[in-house]
Protein backbone atom coordinates (compact mmCIF):
# COMPACT_ATOMS: atom_id res chain seq x y z
CA UNK A 1 0.00 0.00 0.00
CA UNK A 2 1.19 3.14 -0.72
CA UNK A 3 2.33 5.66 2.18
CA UNK A 4 2.23 9.05 1.97
CA UNK A 5 4.13 11.02 0.14
CA UNK A 6 8.07 12.10 1.78
CA UNK A 7 8.10 15.91 2.83
CA UNK A 8 4.95 16.41 0.80
CA UNK A 9 3.28 19.81 2.33
CA UNK A 10 3.08 23.49 1.39
CA UNK A 11 5.66 26.16 3.31
CA UNK A 12 4.03 28.06 5.93
CA UNK A 13 4.12 31.93 5.60
CA UNK A 14 5.93 33.69 7.73
CA UNK A 15 4.62 36.06 10.04
CA UNK A 16 5.65 38.73 6.96
CA UNK A 17 2.84 36.90 4.65
CA UNK A 18 -0.08 39.07 3.83
CA UNK A 19 -2.75 37.12 3.66
CA UNK A 20 -4.37 34.08 4.22
CA UNK A 21 -7.12 32.21 2.19
CA UNK A 22 -10.20 32.03 4.71
CA UNK A 23 -12.60 28.27 4.31
CA UNK A 24 -15.43 27.86 6.06
CA UNK A 25 -16.67 24.39 6.32
CA UNK A 26 -19.50 22.82 8.12
CA UNK A 27 -19.95 19.19 9.80
CA UNK A 28 -21.93 16.12 7.97
CA UNK A 29 -23.72 13.52 10.42
CA UNK A 30 -20.71 11.77 10.18
CA UNK A 31 -18.47 14.01 12.14
CA UNK A 32 -17.04 15.20 8.66
CA UNK A 33 -16.21 18.96 7.30
CA UNK A 34 -17.78 19.82 3.92
CA UNK A 35 -16.81 23.30 2.65
CA UNK A 36 -18.89 25.34 1.42
CA UNK A 37 -18.68 26.90 -2.16
CA UNK A 38 -15.98 29.48 -2.49
CA UNK A 39 -18.95 32.05 -3.21
CA UNK A 40 -20.56 31.61 -0.51
CA UNK A 41 -17.40 31.48 1.82
CA UNK A 42 -16.72 34.62 0.48
CA UNK A 43 -20.47 36.15 1.57
CA UNK A 44 -19.73 34.52 4.83
CA UNK A 45 -15.70 35.89 5.27
CA UNK A 46 -17.10 39.55 4.32
CA UNK A 47 -20.08 39.58 6.66
CA UNK A 48 -18.38 37.94 9.68
CA UNK A 49 -15.23 40.66 9.55
CA UNK A 50 -18.16 43.24 9.21
CA UNK A 51 -19.36 41.60 12.49
CA UNK A 52 -15.96 41.43 14.16
CA UNK A 53 -14.68 44.72 12.62
CA UNK A 54 -17.47 47.22 13.42
CA UNK A 55 -19.99 45.03 15.42
CA UNK A 56 -22.25 45.28 13.13
CA UNK A 57 -25.60 43.22 13.23
CA UNK A 58 -26.21 40.96 10.77
CA UNK A 59 -29.72 39.60 9.86
CA UNK A 60 -33.41 40.90 10.09
CA UNK A 61 -33.86 41.15 14.20
CA UNK A 62 -32.40 44.06 16.48
CA UNK A 63 -30.17 41.92 18.12
CA UNK A 64 -29.54 38.83 15.70
CA UNK A 65 -25.73 38.25 15.44
CA UNK A 66 -26.17 35.73 12.88
CA UNK A 67 -25.27 35.26 8.30
CA UNK A 68 -28.20 34.75 6.24
CA UNK A 69 -26.86 32.41 3.46
CA UNK A 70 -29.43 32.74 1.28
CA UNK A 71 -27.88 35.99 0.41
CA UNK A 72 -25.41 34.48 -0.78
CA UNK A 73 -27.37 31.71 -2.74
CA UNK A 74 -31.28 31.61 -3.20
CA UNK A 75 -30.83 27.86 -2.50
CA UNK A 76 -29.83 28.34 0.69
CA UNK A 77 -32.45 30.37 2.21
CA UNK A 78 -33.09 28.43 4.94
CA UNK A 79 -29.63 28.40 6.43
CA UNK A 80 -27.94 31.07 9.02
CA UNK A 81 -24.80 30.41 10.49
CA UNK A 82 -25.34 31.74 14.19
CA UNK A 83 -21.79 33.73 15.15
CA UNK A 84 -21.50 33.38 18.44
CA UNK A 85 -22.16 29.53 18.61
CA UNK A 86 -20.64 28.76 15.56
CA UNK A 87 -23.81 26.96 14.51
CA UNK A 88 -25.51 26.28 10.69
CA UNK A 89 -29.44 26.61 11.75
CA UNK A 90 -32.43 25.82 9.57
CA UNK A 91 -35.01 27.58 10.21
CA UNK A 92 -37.93 26.08 8.85
CA UNK A 93 -37.15 22.52 10.55
CA UNK A 94 -34.87 23.43 13.66
CA UNK A 95 -31.74 21.83 11.72
CA UNK A 96 -28.22 22.53 13.36
CA UNK A 97 -24.95 21.68 12.40
CA UNK A 98 -21.45 22.79 13.89
CA UNK A 99 -19.63 24.82 11.46
CA UNK A 100 -15.55 26.06 11.56
CA UNK A 101 -13.11 28.65 9.61
CA UNK A 102 -9.63 27.18 8.82
CA UNK A 103 -6.69 29.60 7.02
CA UNK A 104 -4.80 27.91 4.53
CA UNK A 105 -2.16 29.61 2.70
CA UNK A 106 -2.54 32.27 -0.53
CA UNK A 107 -0.88 29.55 -3.13
CA UNK A 108 -3.28 26.16 -1.35
CA UNK A 109 -5.81 24.47 -3.26
CA UNK A 110 -8.38 26.63 -1.35
CA UNK A 111 -6.46 30.04 -2.59
CA UNK A 112 -6.26 28.58 -6.32
CA UNK A 113 -9.68 27.64 -6.33
CA UNK A 114 -9.19 23.53 -6.81
CA UNK A 115 -11.56 21.35 -5.40
CA UNK A 116 -10.98 17.87 -5.24
CA UNK A 117 -13.87 15.30 -5.26
CA UNK A 118 -15.06 11.81 -5.13
CA UNK A 119 -18.02 10.29 -6.99
CA UNK A 120 -21.23 9.64 -4.64
CA UNK A 121 -23.84 7.11 -5.39
CA UNK A 122 -26.60 8.98 -6.87
CA UNK A 123 -23.44 10.12 -9.63
CA UNK A 124 -22.86 13.09 -8.53
CA UNK A 125 -18.90 14.41 -6.93
CA UNK A 126 -18.92 15.31 -3.43
CA UNK A 127 -16.30 17.49 -2.20
CA UNK A 128 -13.48 16.48 0.09
CA UNK A 129 -12.84 18.88 3.33
CA UNK A 130 -10.69 21.20 2.49
CA UNK A 131 -7.29 19.90 4.31
CA UNK A 132 -7.79 16.46 2.47
CA UNK A 133 -8.39 18.94 -0.96
CA UNK A 134 -4.73 21.16 -0.04
CA UNK A 135 -3.00 17.40 0.77
CA UNK A 136 -4.51 16.32 -2.39
CA UNK A 137 -3.00 19.08 -4.63
CA UNK A 138 0.20 19.55 -2.91
CA UNK A 139 0.82 15.13 -4.16
CA UNK A 140 -0.66 16.57 -7.94
CA UNK A 141 1.58 19.22 -8.41
CA UNK A 142 4.72 17.75 -6.80
CA UNK A 143 4.15 14.59 -9.65
CA UNK A 144 3.29 11.78 -6.73
CA UNK A 145 1.34 8.97 -8.13
CA UNK A 146 -0.51 7.86 -5.22
CA UNK A 147 -1.35 9.12 -1.65
CA UNK A 148 -2.46 7.79 1.63
CA UNK A 149 -4.79 9.47 3.32
CA UNK A 150 -4.44 7.78 6.78
CA UNK A 151 -2.51 11.25 8.18
CA UNK A 152 -5.67 13.26 7.45
CA UNK A 153 -8.20 10.17 9.04
CA UNK A 154 -9.46 8.71 5.93
CA UNK A 155 -8.74 5.21 5.23
CA UNK A 156 -8.10 5.70 1.71
CA UNK A 157 -5.28 5.56 -1.18
CA UNK A 158 -5.59 7.24 -4.07
CA UNK A 159 -4.04 7.13 -7.30
CA UNK A 160 -4.08 10.78 -8.18
CA UNK A 161 -2.94 8.86 -12.16
CA UNK A 162 -6.30 6.81 -12.82
CA UNK A 163 -7.97 9.18 -10.32
CA UNK A 164 -9.35 6.46 -8.58
CA UNK A 165 -9.71 6.16 -4.33
CA UNK A 166 -9.84 2.96 -2.86
CA UNK A 167 -10.71 1.91 0.89
CA UNK A 168 -7.64 -0.03 2.37
CA UNK A 169 -9.89 -2.34 4.13
CA UNK A 170 -12.51 -3.12 1.73
CA UNK A 171 -10.82 -2.05 -1.53
CA UNK A 172 -13.72 -0.54 -2.47
CA UNK A 173 -13.12 1.77 -5.19
CA UNK A 174 -14.44 5.46 -6.06
CA UNK A 175 -13.50 7.64 -9.16
CA UNK A 176 -12.19 11.18 -8.27
CA UNK A 177 -11.72 14.34 -10.03
CA UNK A 178 -9.88 17.73 -9.74
CA UNK A 179 -12.40 20.86 -10.53
CA UNK A 180 -11.17 24.88 -10.59
CA UNK A 181 -13.80 26.50 -8.89
CA UNK A 182 -14.10 30.05 -7.17
CA UNK A 183 -11.26 30.70 -5.49
CA UNK A 184 -12.05 31.20 -1.32
CA UNK A 185 -11.55 34.71 -0.07
CA UNK A 186 -8.31 36.59 1.11
CA UNK A 187 -8.56 37.70 4.65
CA UNK A 188 -5.70 38.54 7.04
CA UNK A 189 -3.39 35.74 8.49
CA UNK A 190 -3.84 35.66 12.37
CA UNK A 191 -1.83 32.94 12.96
CA UNK A 192 -0.17 29.57 11.42
CA UNK A 193 -2.44 28.29 8.47
CA UNK A 194 -3.49 24.92 7.24
CA UNK A 195 -1.03 23.17 4.92
CA UNK A 196 -3.03 19.72 4.71
CA UNK A 197 -0.73 17.50 5.97
CA UNK A 198 -2.68 15.93 9.52
CA UNK A 199 -2.38 19.08 11.60
CA UNK A 200 -1.56 19.09 15.10
CA UNK A 201 -4.18 22.28 15.95
CA UNK A 202 -6.40 21.86 19.05
CA UNK A 203 -9.53 22.88 16.44
CA UNK A 204 -7.73 20.08 14.06
CA UNK A 205 -7.58 17.54 17.08
CA UNK A 206 -11.12 18.03 18.70
CA UNK A 207 -12.87 18.40 15.15
CA UNK A 208 -11.30 14.98 13.25
CA UNK A 209 -13.28 12.38 12.70
CA UNK A 210 -12.71 11.00 16.44
CA UNK A 211 -13.08 13.95 18.33
CA UNK A 212 -16.01 15.05 20.48
CA UNK A 213 -19.07 14.29 19.04
CA UNK A 214 -20.83 16.93 21.33
CA UNK A 215 -21.74 19.33 18.42
CA UNK A 216 -23.25 16.33 16.61
CA UNK A 217 -26.29 14.30 17.50
CA UNK A 218 -27.13 10.71 18.38
CA UNK A 219 -29.28 8.95 15.22
CA UNK A 220 -28.37 5.50 13.75
CA UNK A 221 -24.83 5.62 12.66
CA UNK A 222 -22.08 3.27 14.86
CA UNK A 223 -18.92 5.84 14.09
CA UNK A 224 -15.68 2.93 14.72
CA UNK A 225 -13.40 4.44 17.59
CA UNK A 226 -10.18 4.23 15.13
CA UNK A 227 -9.63 7.14 12.80
CA UNK A 228 -10.35 5.63 9.66
CA UNK A 229 -13.90 6.89 7.99
CA UNK A 230 -16.37 4.22 6.79
CA UNK A 231 -16.32 3.74 3.29
CA UNK A 232 -19.95 4.77 2.25
CA UNK A 233 -21.32 1.52 0.54
CA UNK A 234 -22.74 0.98 -3.14
CA UNK A 235 -26.10 1.64 -2.09
CA UNK A 236 -26.52 4.15 0.81
CA UNK A 237 -29.31 6.67 1.81
CA UNK A 238 -29.10 10.46 0.84
CA UNK A 239 -29.22 11.87 4.55
CA UNK A 240 -31.33 15.24 3.81
CA UNK A 241 -33.71 16.90 2.41
CA UNK A 242 -31.52 19.62 1.16
CA UNK A 243 -27.77 20.46 0.43
CA UNK A 244 -27.14 21.25 4.16
CA UNK A 245 -29.40 19.83 6.89
CA UNK A 246 -30.10 16.73 8.84
CA UNK A 247 -32.74 17.09 11.60
CA UNK A 248 -31.97 15.21 15.05
CA UNK A 249 -34.51 14.19 17.51
CA UNK A 250 -31.98 15.32 20.36
CA UNK A 251 -30.47 18.70 19.78
CA UNK A 252 -27.25 19.42 22.17
CA UNK A 253 -27.44 21.78 24.93
CA UNK A 254 -25.43 24.91 24.07
CA UNK A 255 -24.01 26.93 27.02
CA UNK A 256 -23.45 30.17 26.28
CA UNK A 257 -24.77 30.29 23.00
CA UNK A 258 -24.05 34.23 22.35
CA UNK A 259 -21.03 34.53 23.91
CA UNK A 260 -17.90 35.66 21.75
CA UNK A 261 -16.46 32.86 19.82
CA UNK A 262 -12.60 31.96 21.04
CA UNK A 263 -9.56 32.49 18.50
CA UNK A 264 -7.16 30.05 19.03
CA UNK A 265 -3.57 30.24 18.13
CA UNK A 266 -4.23 28.86 14.96
CA UNK A 267 -6.93 30.88 13.30
CA UNK A 268 -9.45 29.04 13.36
CA UNK A 269 -13.05 29.23 15.74
CA UNK A 270 -13.44 26.73 18.54
CA UNK A 271 -16.77 25.87 19.28
CA UNK A 272 -18.56 26.48 22.53
CA UNK A 273 -18.87 23.07 24.70
CA UNK A 274 -21.98 21.95 25.45
CA UNK A 275 -23.11 22.02 29.19
CA UNK A 276 -23.15 18.04 29.46
CA UNK A 277 -21.56 15.93 31.49
CA UNK A 278 -19.27 13.21 30.34
CA UNK A 279 -16.67 15.55 28.70
CA UNK A 280 -15.81 14.77 24.43
CA UNK A 281 -16.16 11.30 23.17
CA UNK A 282 -13.61 9.42 21.44
CA UNK A 283 -15.78 7.62 19.00
CA UNK A 284 -19.48 6.44 19.65
CA UNK A 285 -22.92 8.14 19.61
CA UNK A 286 -23.25 11.52 22.04
CA UNK A 287 -25.36 10.27 25.04
CA UNK A 288 -27.34 13.54 25.23
CA UNK A 289 -30.92 13.45 26.08
CA UNK A 290 -33.42 13.98 23.73
CA UNK A 291 -35.29 17.73 22.80
CA UNK A 292 -38.55 16.41 24.97
CA UNK A 293 -36.36 16.20 28.39
CA UNK A 294 -35.93 20.43 27.83
CA UNK A 295 -32.23 20.43 25.72
CA UNK A 296 -32.41 23.87 24.66
CA UNK A 297 -31.42 25.21 21.38
CA UNK A 298 -29.99 28.73 20.15
CA UNK A 299 -32.49 31.66 20.01
CA UNK A 300 -32.20 32.61 16.31
CA UNK A 301 -35.16 34.16 14.66
CA UNK A 302 -37.29 32.63 11.96
CA UNK A 303 -36.38 34.85 9.29
CA UNK A 304 -38.71 34.29 6.42
CA UNK A 305 -38.82 36.03 2.96
CA UNK A 306 -40.64 39.10 2.45
CA UNK A 307 -44.46 38.32 1.51
CA UNK A 308 -45.18 37.85 -1.99
CA UNK A 309 -48.52 38.52 -3.70
CA UNK A 310 -49.03 35.05 -2.98
CA UNK A 311 -48.45 35.16 0.24
CA UNK A 312 -50.13 38.17 1.11
CA UNK A 313 -53.28 36.89 -0.73
CA UNK A 314 -53.43 34.06 1.66
CA UNK A 315 -52.18 36.03 4.84
CA UNK A 316 -55.38 38.37 3.70
CA UNK A 317 -57.67 35.08 3.23
CA UNK A 318 -59.53 33.35 6.46
CA UNK A 319 -58.33 30.33 6.32
CA UNK A 320 -54.42 30.93 7.94
CA UNK A 321 -56.06 32.92 10.10
CA UNK A 322 -58.27 30.78 11.58
CA UNK A 323 -55.46 28.39 11.86
CA UNK A 324 -53.37 30.52 13.87
CA UNK A 325 -56.49 31.60 16.10
CA UNK A 326 -57.23 27.47 16.61
CA UNK A 327 -53.61 27.23 18.37
CA UNK A 328 -53.01 30.28 19.95
CA UNK A 329 -54.81 31.92 23.09
CA UNK A 330 -54.69 35.41 22.90
CA UNK A 331 -53.02 37.34 25.52
CA UNK A 332 -54.57 40.51 26.93
CA UNK A 333 -50.80 41.36 28.00
CA UNK A 334 -47.82 40.93 26.61
CA UNK A 335 -44.56 39.73 28.58
CA UNK A 336 -42.82 42.79 29.26
CA UNK A 337 -39.10 41.22 29.00
CA UNK A 338 -39.91 38.49 26.78
CA UNK A 339 -38.33 38.41 23.17
CA UNK A 340 -40.69 36.53 20.00
CA UNK A 341 -38.07 34.26 18.76
CA UNK A 342 -39.95 34.50 15.23
CA UNK A 343 -38.80 38.43 14.80
CA UNK A 344 -36.68 39.04 17.64
CA UNK A 345 -38.63 42.11 18.66
CA UNK A 346 -40.15 42.48 22.25
CA UNK A 347 -43.91 40.97 22.63
CA UNK A 348 -44.17 44.13 24.01
CA UNK A 349 -43.93 45.91 20.66
CA UNK A 350 -45.43 45.68 17.71
CA UNK A 351 -44.36 42.43 15.28
CA UNK A 352 -41.33 42.70 12.99
CA UNK A 353 -43.50 41.17 10.31
CA UNK A 354 -46.16 44.43 10.46
CA UNK A 355 -44.54 45.92 7.30
CA UNK A 356 -44.77 42.82 5.23
CA UNK A 357 -47.98 41.11 6.25
CA UNK A 358 -51.05 43.07 6.07
CA UNK A 359 -53.99 41.69 8.33
CA UNK A 360 -57.12 43.15 8.62
CA UNK A 361 -58.22 40.46 11.75
CA UNK A 362 -54.78 40.24 13.70
CA UNK A 363 -52.98 43.43 14.99
CA UNK A 364 -49.37 43.58 14.93
CA UNK A 365 -49.42 44.15 18.85
CA UNK A 366 -51.25 40.82 19.00
CA UNK A 367 -49.82 38.00 21.22
CA UNK A 368 -50.54 34.75 21.57
CA UNK A 369 -49.73 31.54 23.64
CA UNK A 370 -49.67 27.97 21.99
CA UNK A 371 -51.53 25.80 24.00
CA UNK A 372 -49.81 23.17 24.87
CA UNK A 373 -45.89 24.03 25.22
CA UNK A 374 -46.76 27.31 26.06
CA UNK A 375 -44.64 29.47 24.16
CA UNK A 376 -45.65 32.71 23.20
CA UNK A 377 -45.16 34.79 19.84
CA UNK A 378 -46.99 37.92 17.74
CA UNK A 379 -50.19 36.02 16.22
CA UNK A 380 -49.20 38.00 13.03
CA UNK A 381 -45.70 36.36 13.07
CA UNK A 382 -46.99 33.29 13.71
CA UNK A 383 -49.77 33.75 10.34
CA UNK A 384 -46.60 35.04 8.28
CA UNK A 385 -44.51 32.06 8.98
CA UNK A 386 -47.75 29.83 8.45
CA UNK A 387 -48.37 31.04 4.68
CA UNK A 388 -44.59 30.55 4.39
CA UNK A 389 -44.73 26.91 4.78
CA UNK A 390 -46.91 24.16 3.75
CA UNK A 391 -50.13 25.65 5.11
CA UNK A 392 -51.59 22.08 5.60
CA UNK A 393 -53.73 23.01 8.59
CA UNK A 394 -51.02 22.41 11.01
CA UNK A 395 -48.78 24.50 12.90
CA UNK A 396 -45.08 23.47 14.22
CA UNK A 397 -43.75 25.45 17.69
CA UNK A 398 -40.74 27.43 16.13
CA UNK A 399 -39.20 27.01 19.80
CA UNK A 400 -39.46 23.59 20.93
CA UNK A 401 -41.12 22.08 17.21
CA UNK A 402 -44.08 20.48 18.82
CA UNK A 403 -46.97 19.89 16.24
CA UNK A 404 -50.16 20.98 15.96
CA UNK A 405 -52.51 19.37 13.89
CA UNK A 406 -51.47 17.18 11.48
CA UNK A 407 -48.24 17.69 9.88
CA UNK A 408 -48.22 16.70 6.22
CA UNK A 409 -45.29 17.28 3.60
CA UNK A 410 -44.65 17.54 -0.33
CA UNK A 411 -43.32 13.97 -0.88
CA UNK A 412 -43.96 13.43 -4.80
CA UNK A 413 -46.98 10.18 -5.98
CA UNK A 414 -45.33 7.44 -5.60
CA UNK A 415 -45.85 3.69 -4.30
CA UNK A 416 -44.68 2.08 -1.07
CA UNK A 417 -44.25 -2.12 -1.06
CA UNK A 418 -43.92 -4.46 1.84
CA UNK A 419 -42.39 -7.89 1.92
CA UNK A 420 -41.08 -10.14 4.18
CA UNK A 421 -38.16 -13.05 3.71
CA UNK A 422 -36.84 -15.29 6.27
CA UNK A 423 -33.12 -14.11 6.15
CA UNK A 424 -32.27 -12.63 9.83
CA UNK A 425 -30.72 -8.73 9.71
CA UNK A 426 -27.24 -9.17 11.66
CA UNK A 427 -28.63 -8.22 15.00
CA UNK A 428 -31.78 -9.40 14.76
CA UNK A 429 -30.67 -12.97 14.48
CA UNK A 430 -34.23 -14.22 16.16
CA UNK A 431 -36.27 -13.24 13.63
CA UNK A 432 -36.72 -12.94 9.77
CA UNK A 433 -36.48 -9.47 7.46
CA UNK A 434 -38.94 -6.79 6.49
CA UNK A 435 -38.29 -5.02 3.11
CA UNK A 436 -39.56 -1.56 2.07
CA UNK A 437 -39.25 -0.47 -1.77
CA UNK A 438 -39.88 2.93 -2.66
CA UNK A 439 -40.73 3.96 -6.36
CA UNK A 440 -40.99 7.46 -7.30
CA UNK A 441 -40.73 8.53 -10.77
CA UNK A 442 -39.49 12.16 -12.12
CA UNK A 443 -42.29 14.52 -12.85
CA UNK A 444 -43.31 18.35 -12.63
CA UNK A 445 -42.57 20.29 -9.01
CA UNK A 446 -46.23 21.14 -7.54
CA UNK A 447 -47.64 24.57 -6.23
CA UNK A 448 -45.82 23.00 -2.64
CA UNK A 449 -42.36 22.45 -3.72
CA UNK A 450 -39.52 24.62 -4.38
CA UNK A 451 -40.12 25.36 -8.01
CA UNK A 452 -43.78 24.88 -8.96
CA UNK A 453 -43.83 23.88 -12.76
CA UNK A 454 -40.38 22.71 -13.02
CA UNK A 455 -39.14 19.36 -13.71
CA UNK A 456 -38.22 17.31 -10.62
CA UNK A 457 -35.36 14.09 -11.30
CA UNK A 458 -35.64 10.98 -9.07
CA UNK A 459 -32.01 9.52 -8.85
CA UNK A 460 -31.71 5.74 -7.03
CA UNK A 461 -35.39 4.59 -7.14
CA UNK A 462 -36.47 2.21 -6.36
CA UNK A 463 -34.88 2.61 -2.55
CA UNK A 464 -34.90 -0.74 -1.08
CA UNK A 465 -34.73 -0.25 2.83
CA UNK A 466 -34.90 -2.66 5.22
CA UNK A 467 -36.48 -3.48 9.57
CA UNK A 468 -35.92 -6.85 11.77
CA UNK A 469 -39.59 -8.60 11.65
CA UNK A 470 -40.04 -8.42 15.21
CA UNK A 471 -42.57 -6.59 16.97
CA UNK A 472 -40.34 -3.18 17.20
CA UNK A 473 -39.51 -3.40 13.88
CA UNK A 474 -43.22 -3.98 13.19
CA UNK A 475 -44.37 -1.12 14.56
CA UNK A 476 -41.94 1.23 12.96
CA UNK A 477 -43.05 -0.13 9.89
CA UNK A 478 -46.72 0.79 10.63
CA UNK A 479 -45.38 4.32 11.30
CA UNK A 480 -43.52 4.45 8.39
CA UNK A 481 -46.93 3.34 6.77
CA UNK A 482 -48.32 6.70 8.30
CA UNK A 483 -45.89 9.00 7.63
CA UNK A 484 -45.72 7.57 3.82
CA UNK A 485 -50.13 8.85 3.83
CA UNK A 486 -48.90 11.50 4.92
CA UNK A 487 -45.96 12.82 2.42
CA UNK A 488 -43.49 12.54 4.96
CA UNK A 489 -40.68 10.13 4.16
CA UNK A 490 -39.42 12.33 0.47
CA UNK A 491 -39.66 15.59 -0.43
CA UNK A 492 -38.12 17.65 -3.57
CA UNK A 493 -35.12 19.62 -2.60
CA UNK A 494 -31.19 19.65 -2.99
CA UNK A 495 -29.35 16.18 -2.85
CA UNK A 496 -27.01 16.06 0.17
CA UNK A 497 -24.65 13.65 -1.79
CA UNK A 498 -24.85 15.14 -5.36
CA UNK A 499 -25.87 18.90 -4.49
CA UNK A 500 -28.39 18.30 -7.23
CA UNK A 501 -31.15 20.68 -6.97
CA UNK A 502 -34.71 20.21 -8.19
CA UNK A 503 -34.54 16.30 -6.99
CA UNK A 504 -36.32 13.93 -4.68
CA UNK A 505 -34.43 13.26 -1.40
CA UNK A 506 -35.15 11.83 2.21
CA UNK A 507 -36.87 14.00 4.50
CA UNK A 508 -35.34 13.58 7.81
CA UNK A 509 -36.72 9.81 8.39
CA UNK A 510 -33.44 7.86 8.39
CA UNK A 511 -33.67 4.29 6.47
CA UNK A 512 -31.49 1.64 6.93
CA UNK A 513 -30.43 1.18 3.10
CA UNK A 514 -28.39 -1.93 3.37
CA UNK A 515 -28.59 -5.40 5.40
CA UNK A 516 -25.40 -6.97 6.17
CA UNK A 517 -23.22 -4.32 6.83
CA UNK A 518 -22.93 -1.14 8.54
CA UNK A 519 -19.87 0.86 7.72
CA UNK A 520 -21.64 3.47 6.10
CA UNK A 521 -24.09 3.65 9.11
CA UNK A 522 -26.88 2.81 6.70
CA UNK A 523 -27.17 -1.19 7.34
CA UNK A 524 -26.96 -3.06 10.54
CA UNK A 525 -25.84 -3.92 12.94
CA UNK A 526 -27.34 -0.99 15.16
CA UNK A 527 -29.06 -1.44 18.18
CA UNK A 528 -30.21 2.09 18.43
CA UNK A 529 -31.62 2.17 15.00
CA UNK A 530 -35.26 1.15 15.84
CA UNK A 531 -35.37 3.38 18.99
CA UNK A 532 -33.73 6.95 17.26
CA UNK A 533 -36.17 5.89 13.88
CA UNK A 534 -39.36 5.79 16.46
CA UNK A 535 -37.90 9.52 17.89
CA UNK A 536 -37.69 11.12 14.42
CA UNK A 537 -41.04 9.82 13.75
CA UNK A 538 -42.34 11.59 16.56
CA UNK A 539 -40.59 14.28 15.73
CA UNK A 540 -42.39 14.59 12.52
CA UNK A 541 -46.07 14.04 14.70
CA UNK A 542 -46.23 10.23 13.90
CA UNK A 543 -46.75 8.42 17.19
CA UNK A 544 -48.37 5.61 18.12
CA UNK A 545 -51.96 7.47 18.61
CA UNK A 546 -51.60 7.72 15.09
CA UNK A 547 -52.20 3.30 15.09
CA UNK A 548 -54.70 3.80 17.21
CA UNK A 549 -58.83 3.59 15.65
Amino acid sequence: MAAAPSGLSAPVPGSGSPGAVAVWEWQDEFGKWRPYQGSVCSYIEQSFQASQQKGKRLGPGPANNSIPLGHADAMLAPYVIDIPSLMQFRQDTGTMRAVRRHLFPQDSAAGQGVIWEWQNDEGGWSPYEMNVCVFLEQAYASGHQHVDLGPLGYNYDVNLVSQVQTNKTTLYRRSIQRRLDTPYPVTAATGPLHTGMACSCQQCLLNSGTGPITTRYRHSINLPSSSAVPQVSSRTTAVSSSGLGFVPYNKPTLSGSRSAPRLNTHGAWALPQPASTGGPSTGGPSTGQPASNGVSVPNLPVVMPKSSKVNQALAASTEPELVVRKYLEELKDAPADEDCIICMEKLASPSGYSDAYECKIIRPETVGRLAKCQHTFHLLCVLAMYTNGNKDGSLQCPSCKAIYGEKTGTQPKGKMEVSTFPRSLPGHEDCGTIQIVYHISRGIQGPEHPNPGMPYTARGFPRYCYLPDNEKGKKVLELLKVAWKRRLIFTVGTSSTTGESNTVVWNEIHHKTEMDSNLSGHGYPDPNYLDNVLAELAAQGVTEDCLRP
